[in-house]
């Protein structure tokens, strides 16, 4: 159950990593996301940190709202790189819980013979 309740937690501190990134795209390239066509700026506090935070688990979990999107490259590798990683992980933990339950199942299947 830890191993779950990390995995949990390990996949949420990714939302908040991409969020950070994000962040920091903006601070270096003011203008890389754009909200309903119109372009926003950390510098004018047009684009809350929340909002990046909002992009980013929209991002991670691939529901992809719309109402804001990357305008800059380097962003837009960004958002596509959080989508593969919010993708591969549940896969690749889902997998593995399932391969070390299997195996668990296995061994005690032979320690009752």
């Amino acid at each position: 159950m830890h191993r779950i309740m990390g995995a949990v937690v390990v996949y949420l501190l990714l939302g908040l990593m991409w969020a950070f990134a994000y962040d920091l795209v903006e601070l270096l390239r003011p203008q890389s996301f754009v909200s309903e066509g119109s372009p926003m700026s950390l510098l004018n506090n047009e684009i809350p940190p929340p909002k990046l935070l909002y992009f980013s688990f929209a991002t991670l979990t691939t529901v992809g709202y719309g109402d804001i999107t990357a305008a800059n490259p380097i962003a837009r590798s960004l958002a596509v790189l959080e989508a593969l990683v919010g993708q591969l992980f549940p896969v690749i933990l889902i997998a593995r819980l399932v391969s070390m339950e299997l195996y668990h199942r296995q061994l005690r299947k032979e320690s009752g013979k």
